[in-house]
């Protein structure tokens, strides 16, 4: 069902200091920051050869990622995020196996414009997932 890998998403404290160690230290390419409300975020993509990091802010005092942020203050790894050809048809697979689907069950719009969904961690190995139509 999962494709590829998409992204590794990061949460940091401070994007802009964050995306500086990826351009700045290690040569990345870095994206222009891009706030997501709807997601409570604002978000960075660095670029790699075989894949992408998001580098993942908090946005607004309802931020999803802020709780995440106070159990790690320096940051971490947040979320992995697969490729699917059918976002419905996967959620409909998912759900038949028991699979828990985060907020309300129904794809939304992700940074790349396409539907999304989060899987709930304790369904995965305590990893959140997130599933993007392909």
């Amino acid at each position: 069902m999962i494709g590829c890998l998409n992204h590794i998403a990061i949460a940091v404290p401070d994007l802009e200091q964050a995306a500086a160690k990826y351009r700045d230290i290690l040569g990345a390419k870095v994206s222009k920051p891009m706030a997501l409300p709807e997601h409570g975020v604002t978000t960075v993509f660095v670029e790699l050869p075989n894949t992408k990091l998001e580098l993942l802010e908090p946005l607004g005092e309802q931020s999803l990622i802020l709780d995440f942020l106070k159990r790690n203050p320096e940051g971490g790894v947040h979320h992995l995020c697969f490729e699917v050809e059918d976002i419905a048809l996967a959620k409909t697979k998912l759900l038949a196996k028991g699979v828990r689907i985060l907020g309300h069950g129904e794809p939304r719009m992700g940074a790349h414009k396409k539907p999304v969904l989060f899987l709930h961690p304790k369904d995965f190995c305590a990893t959140l997932i997130e599933i993007e139509e392909k």
